[in-house]
């Protein structure tokens, strides 16, 4: 598939915790196909409910999730 911002450009595809990217290595776009979006806010939604039951007792150390991050971090590391 063909970047829908650069035109020439063929997207490269990632699988990152279960979701696949299709992102651009030229303009950095990303693009998800139907319902990946939905699982990346599933996994943060629930890892942040699990941060927050881990740091009840904690509330100085509060962990953000960071499964948007870890997905988005394909751009630093390939």
């Amino acid at each position: 598939m063909k970047c829908p911002v650069c035109k020439d450009v063929t997207l490269l595809m990632s699988e990152k915790h279960g979701v696949e990217i299709d992102y651009c290595p030229e303009c950095r776009g990303i693009w998800l196909d139907r319902g990946e979006l939905d699982k990346i806010i599933a996994r943060a939604s629930g890892e942040q409910k699990q941060h927050a039951s881990k740091d009840h007792d904690k509330s100085h150390k509060k962990k953000k999730s960071s499964t948007l991050l870890d997905i988005l971090e394909i751009f630093g590391g390939e």
